[in-house]
Formats: structure tokens, C-alpha cells, sequence
């Protein structure tokens, strides 16, 4: 039956039933496709057809038995995100996701299994013990203290999904889990592919915060300031910020700063909170500094503060797709259908013609 990922997939666009009615060109009506969705009715193969087509997917996808839900979402956005946005970005999680696992069993050994951290060094009840948590994970995965150079890149290798989305300006990013009756539970972070690097590194880390800690009698308030500072910290390890800064300072040019992000891949706004949570600046100077920062429009999401970072692409599916064409398991149609992407600029990829 049809009904879930039909309904899935226009969610995904933002589609009403209506809007799909007028997108197959009413060869049904919206009653019909209801019935389509709550799985009472099943659709021609004519129909069937012209329902993939408006909602852009493949025929097998809607057909497609495979079972897998998404749980524990968790949005990061602006107070004014929309439960249809929600929804939306649900249904397309769901799907991309769905295309990565199935292009992961087509190439055995190449899963990565999430292994969440148990020790008690991640159980938080003060905003404060984060900065530990985020040296504990920083020991466990080896890391050092040097800056992370792709922060999409690490998590995939510790069996995370990040999905890169055309998400509305207000939503930054997600985590959620995909549960599937053969993987288990996968963790998934999503982030919007339009915001610059800086803003989807620091969405990537205040996600990972909320996979890997486990809070004790905090506030959602706090839990989401106890996820700033993980990612802070975690971005930001405090021995190689302590290096370059040093442990005690009356003062730090902007230009210092500008330079410091070019290091830690960070906006000079979360260098400076940075310097305020590590006790390199007095309160007085902080807050001098500080009003430098928002006077120059430098806090917000709409910043053009020097050395502007692009943004941080996840490569590993389309690795795995190349990978997959060139040993034969599976054609350059379906690859290309797997990335979203024509046959014509996967063979570009593929030669290694791509703009990136």
C-alpha cells in the first residue's frame, strides 16, 4: 500500500490535497487521493504515474514496502517556523535518508553504526558541565584539541546521516532518529544548505549536543543553552583557544578575531561569547567588545563579517553513489535518481567536471 509515502511525499512539497488534484491535472479528485493515503483505495498505474510525477519521485518509491518512521525530532528555529514547514522538512528527511540506507546495503561493510556515549562525564544538570561533556567527546573520538576542519564529514564518520536541506531562513537545522526494522535507530542531523559555513558548523555541533547528553532537571531553556556551550567548547577546545589567545587579556581587536575564525572555522560573535565563558576577558571589556560586534550586525544570521565561510557540503552519499556505479552495483540512472540529480551531471561528477 501507497498511503504513507504518498502522503510523505506531499508533505514534502507542502502540497494540500488539492494542490495535487491541480498538479496531476484532476485526472482524480483530492477525496480520491485521501483514500490514496489512508490506504482505501489504491491508484491506476496511469495515476500512479502522474502522482510520482507531481510529487517528484520514481513509481518504486511510493510502491516501495521498506518501513522506517522518524522520531525524536528536535527543530532549531526561529519562534515563528510553522508546523507545515515542519512537516515538510519531516517528509524530506524521511525520503533522503531512505536513499541513503538503501544505497548502503547495496555496498556491504560500508555502514557506519552509531555508538552513543554512555559515561557519566555526558549526564548534564547544569549549563556549565557541558564544557566537560564536550572535552570527554573530543578524548573519545581522539580529536585533540585542534580545530575540526569538516564538521559534516567527522559526524558521518561516527554513523551520523547529516542531510543538507533547502530549509525556510527561520529553521537552522534538526536532529531526529530514523527507526528501521533492519538498522535499528539511525541518528540524522539535518541543516540548511543556504546558511554559511558558520552557522552550519555551530548547528551541527548544538545538534551533536543533543544526541550525546543526557539532562537532569534542566529547563528547555537551559537545555538549549547547555547545547551552545557543548558546541562552543566542542568547536572550540578550550587549551587550543587559551594558546592563541592567552589565559588573561584587557582587550582583542576585531581584526585578531577575524583572524582566529579563519583557524577555528567559527563566527567572530561565538569567538567572542567564547572568551566570556573561558574568563579570557573581563566583564567590562567583554561587553565593550560585544557591542562592537552587534553594532557592525555581526550576531545575527544575516552577518557579513570578513572571511565569510562556505557552506559545509555531506559528500559521503554521493561518494558512496560513485563508488556504487563504478563497481557495477548499480546503474547511472538510479544513482543519479538516489542524488537528486540528472544522469548528465552525474556523468560530470563522475569525470570529475563538477563545480563545487
Amino acid at each position: 500500500m501507497i498511503g504513507n509515502r504518498l502522503k510523505r511525499a506531499r508533505d514534502a512539497l507542502g502540497l494540500s490535497l488539492r494542490d495535487l488534484e491541480a498538479a496531476i491535472n484532476g485526472h482524480v479528485s483530492a477525496q480520491a487521493i485521501g483514500k490514496y493515503e489512508r490506504d482505501e483505495m489504491m491508484p491506476s498505474s496511469t495515476v500512479l504515474l502522474a502522482l510520482a510525477k507531481a510529487l517528484q519521485v520514481s513509481p518504486e518509491y511510493l510502491l516501495s514496502q521498506r518501513q522506517i518512521e522518524l522520531t525524536g525530532v528536535d527543530f532549531r528555529k526561529a519562534p515563528h517556523a510553522g508546523v507545515k514547514e515542519e512537516r515538510a522538512v519531516e517528509a524530506s528527511v524521511l525520503d533522503q535518508v531512505e536513499r541513503y540506507l538503501e544505497l548502503e546495503e547495496l555496498l556491504p561493510g560500508v555502514d557506519q553504526a552509531w555508538d552513543a556515549p554512555s559515561s557519566k562525564a555526558f549526564a548534564i544538570s547544569r549549563v556549565e558541565d557541558a564544557e566537560q561533556a564536550a572535552d570527554a567527546l573530543r578524548n573519545l573520538w581522539q580529536l585533540g584539541i585542534d580545530p575540526i576542519p569538516f564538521m559534516a564529514e567527522l559526524l558521518e564518520d561516527k554513523g551520523v546521516k547529516v542531510i543538507a536541506l533547502d530549509l525556510p531562513e527561520n529553521i537552522s537545522g534538526s536532529k531526529a532518529f530514523v527507526q528501521s526494522p533492519q538498522r535499528g535507530d539511525v541518528p540524522v542531523i539535518v541543516v540548511n544548505q543556504g546558511h554559511n559555513g558558520e552557522r552550519q558548523r555551530f548547528t551541527l555541533a548544538h545538534e551533536l549536543a543533543h544526541l550525546v547528553l543526557r539532562f537532569s532537571g534542566l529547563s528547555d531553556a537551559e537545555q538549549e543553552k547547555a547545547a551552545d556551550r557543548f558546541a562552543g567548547a566542542f568547536l572550540m577546545a578550550k587549551d587550543m583557544v587559551l594558546r592563541l589567545l592567552g589565559e588573561h587579556r584587557t582587550s582583542i581587536s576585531i581584526g585578531e578575531l577575524a583572524e582566529l575564525k579563519k583557524i577555528f572555522k567559527i563566527s567572530i560573535a561565538s569567538l567572542v561569547v567564547r572568551c566570556s565563558q573561558l574568563g579570557i576577558l573581563p566583564r567590562q571589556a567583554y561587553g565593550k567588545l560585544w557591542a562592537q560586534v552587534k553594532a557592525l550586525g555581526w550576531n545575527g544570521p544575516a552577518s557579513a563579517e570578513p572571511n565569510l565561510l562556505p557552506p559545509e557540503v555531506p559528500q559521503r552519499m554521493e561518494r558512496l553513489c560513485m563508488r556504487a556505479v563504478a563497481e557495477g552495483a548499480i546503474s547511472e540512472a538510479r544513482a543519479a535518481e538516489l542524488l537528486c540529480i540528472s544522469v548528465r551531471e552525474l556523468d560530470r561528477r563522475l569525470l570529475g567536471q563538477s563545480a563545487r
